[in-house]
């Protein structure tokens, strides 16, 4: 495949907390600097497209995927490196997580949940190996950590799923585990 590819899922919009913006700057510009590939939603707003532009201002590569149907509302970004236009969500969610070698969460709202859950589930059930890492940026994921850890402890879910998950704190922190990944 080339280069280290991360599946970045995060929200259409900016958030309240403009920690959330910085970060996913910050992570686009760090993907870039590290030489690994971006692959999003293909928006060109919020969250998504905060990482693509600094992923494409530090000279990075950038992978959209985007549903016809999204091209307007999340205003389809076509200056990427290569752009993928799909039919359904379920399309672009499966080929956003087989064009990644890692997948990371920034914080976002039900369609990121949505992706997280698929991405999750799928792991679970062997389809991938690939690592989920939530960026925990100022404690955004902490009440999805507590509900994965609810369920287990509810018995709905083996222990094994809690492994699935990496917590990071933040870019630097997220650069070193994928960058550690990424040499192997």
């Amino acid at each position: 495949m080339g280069s280290f590819s991360v599946c970045v899922y995060c929200g259409a919009r900016p958030g309240r907390d403009p920690a959330h913006e910085a970060a996913a700057t910050d992570l686009g510009t760090a993907l870039a600097g590290a030489g690994m590939r971006l692959v999003y939603g293909a928006g060109d707003i919020g969250l998504m497209g905060a990482v693509a532009r600094a992923a494409q201002r530090a000279g990075g590569e950038t992978f959209g995927v985007i549903p016809t149907h999204l091209l307007d509302r999340e205003q389809g970004k076509r200056d990427v490196s290569r752009l993928v236009i799909t039919e359904t969500m379920h399309e672009r969610k499966k080929v956003m997580v087989m064009n990644a070698d890692a997948i990371v969460m920034l914080p976002g709202g039900a369609g990121s949940l949505d992706e997280f859950f698929e991405a999750l589930t799928w792991r679970q059930l062997g389809l991938h190996s690939k690592p989920i890492y939530l960026l925990n940026v100022a404690g955004y994921w902490d009440p999805l950590v507590r509900l994965v850890d609810h369920v287990i402890a509810e018995g709905f879910a083996e222990d094994s799923l809690r492994g699935f998950i990496d917590v990071v704190p933040d870019v630097p922190a997220c650069i070193t585990a994928l960058s550690a990944l990424s040499a192997d």
